[in-house]
């Protein structure tokens, strides 16, 4: 759930936009709420494609423990 302070910013978005996020907000759930988690889901996304391109970069160094 999101907690924290709300903001007194607009943001401008297109019809299209607008649009789209009603159709994922689910009932009762704030476009915050909504904001918060597909932010989450970028962050994780972008980590998950940086780490596929150092695994293809592939300079590892083997570590001896």
């Amino acid at each position: 759930a999101y907690v924290g302070e709300v903001a007194d910013k607009m943001i401008p978005v297109t019809r299209e936009v607008w649009e789209g996020l009603s159709d994922l907000n689910r009932p009762k759930e704030t476009f915050a709420n909504l904001l918060a988690e597909m932010i989450e889901h970028e962050k994780t996304r972008r980590l998950f494609l940086d780490m596929d391109e150092i695994e293809k970069e592939g300079n590892f160094v083997e570590l001896h423990i």
